[in-house]
């Protein structure tokens, strides 16, 4: 294959999930030449909407659900058209083995503090911490990296700099709370997607729990309207009203480290110069495409996800909430301090947890739009539930259909040991006649987006900040974009600060690269 000067490209961006499409935004705003090359047929990456039912009209957020990262300065640089709707409540959570459970209700403080019981002290404390940090902290995301000793300052608590940075969190949850419900509901924040005891002395669960709380500098976890393809598909709108050229069904082959990166498109194998390479891939998968041994570990999900539709909303077998309250925000189940710890022990011995700790979002709920109007007025809701503690070594090529049917009997199992019914009940039907229910395991989530062992980070997270001797004399190292080869950067989920929907990474890319032109 040979490389004419028509083939050469400013940037060329590997992947074309919503951290690539900011970032092609961005640079093609600035007035470079910029391609995307997507693998797929279609723009998203993990962020999309999905017909996910043959014959149900129901367009549902396939891998990610939720948004919280994703800074409002990125949506006003682009111009996008996005509404997140706020939640009126946090959470509920079943007492296993009663009729009770904990209803966390954002806009009666009261009623909270009554359900908290005699934790409400310190979960106002607590989360009054959280708050501050998240002020401190995240409207640095979209700026060049702070070090260790200037995020600290910029916190300026050392009580909570220690409390939730410097020691495991899950101590400092097990000191200040007493209840085991309410020490869990706490705790899961550390743990969605990382395979993490309660108590971690690396910190993985330190670092997820941070991202969890920081977003929007409030902590708030909200709802895309029209599910998360409404989102993608504003970010692809300003990258082509831009300029960028955005290519699916572009599978790159591989990547040189002098900017050159072949792709295959149907029959055709082709080859594109670029002065710069950005790769919207996580890190493990960059080093294959560049054909070196890896210098990365290998990533490990720890999540199931699974999605269904029903005819409505489930009858609880607490009396006292109403089912759209309590499906209304996060739904945790079986999510206690003491069951958490116990699925950890569980799934690190090679086994499926029992019960599956669970949590659970209804999308439909707060924006009805992803149904059709009839799935609407039939008052068909949608569910997403996300098992954790269920990491990738549980599958394997040759288990994987076997562990799947598994894992969605031990998420049904544990939802309906919550509920008054039991949930298959109420599963509405596809065209084929099949019930509305589809489950994928970390492996099936490496098939279709190439993330390896399914982790929905990329890899490991860091921190937002560096070390104090950490190296920062470029811009793509200033912005923590940085690899071993100059040219090539990263802008996805992968790059410091990355993580979730959130653009950060696309968005830092691109400051990287215009910084250094």
């Amino acid at each position: 294959m040979s490389t004419s000067r028509d083939d050469r490209r400013d940037v060329v961006i590997v992947g074309g999930g919503h951290n690539g499409l900011a970032a092609a935004a961005y640079l093609a705003l600035a007035g470079k030449r910029v391609t995307v090359l997507e693998r797929l047929d279609g723009l998203g990456g993990a962020a999309v909407s999905a017909t996910a039912f043959e014959g149900v009209d129901a367009r549902l957020s396939r891998y990610s659900y939720l948004v919280s990262l994703l800074p409002e300065r990125v949506i006003r640089d682009l111009g996008l058209d996005i509404t997140l709707r706020r939640r009126r409540y946090s959470s509920y959570t079943p007492e296993p083995g009663s009729t009770r459970g904990l209803l966390i209700d954002n806009a009666d403080a009261a009623a909270t503090a009554t359900a908290l019981g005699p934790d409400a002290a310190a979960w106002q404390s607590f989360y009054s911490g959280t708050a501050r940090l998240a002020q401190a902290l995240f409207p640095t995301v979209t700026q060049p990296l702070l070090t260790r000793t200037e995020a600290r300052a910029a916190v300026g608590d050392d009580g909570l700099w220690r409390d939730l940075i410097e020691r495991p969190v899950g101590q400092t949850i097990a000191d200040t709370f007493g209840g085991d419900l309410v020490r869990g509901v706490v705790l899961t924040d550390a743990l969605i997607g990382t395979f993490a005891p309660n108590i971690d002395e690396s910190l993985a669960a330190n670092r997820c729990f941070l991202y969890h709380v920081i977003g929007g500098g409030t902590g708030d976890w909200d709802v895309p309207v029209g599910g998360m393809g409404a989102v993608t598909g504003e970010l692809a709108r300003a990258a082509r009203l831009a300029g960028a050229e955005l290519l699916t069904g572009a599978e790159v082959t591989a990547i040189t480290p002098d900017g050159e990166v072949s792709y295959r498109s149907g029959d055709t194998e082709r080859t594109l110069a670029a002065t710069w390479v950005l790769a919207n891939v996580a890190p493990y998968e960059l080093e294959r495409l560049l054909g070196a041994p890896s210098t990365t570990a290998r990533p490990e999900g720890a999540q199931v996800k699974v999605n269904l539709l029903l005819s409505r909303l489930p009858r609880l077998l607490d009396p006292a909430v109403d089912p759209a309250a309590a499906f209304g925000g996060t739904f945790h189940i079986n999510e206690t301090w003491t069951q958490l710890s116990a699925a950890y022990d569980t799934a690190a011995a090679g086994a499926v947890p029992e019960p599956l700790p669970c949590e659970i979002y209804c999308h439909s709920l707060t924006d009805p739009s992803i149904l059709s109007p009839e799935l609407q007025a039939s008052g068909a809701q949608t569910l997403t539930v996300f098992g954790l503690h269920t990491p990738d070594r549980l599958v394997s090529e040759q288990n994987n259909d076997a562990r799947r049917a598994e894992l969605q009997a031990a998420v049904l199992a544990s939802l309906n040991s919550v509920l008054a019914e039991p949930v298959e009940a109420l599963l509405l039907t596809d065209a084929a006649g099949h019930p509305t229910i589809e489950t994928k395991t970390t492996l099936d989530l490496e098939h279709a987006l190439h993330m390896p062992g399914g982790n929905i980070f990329h890899g490991p997270l860091s921190w937002p900040f560096v070390e104090d001797d950490a190296a920062l004399a470029t811009p793509a190292e200033r912005w923590g974009v940085a690899t071993r080869h100059p040219r090539i950067l990263l802008c996805g989920s992968g790059a410091q600060r990355g993580g979730a929907v959130s653009a950060i990474g696309g968005h830092n890319a691109a400051m990287a690269v215009l910084e250094a032109s």
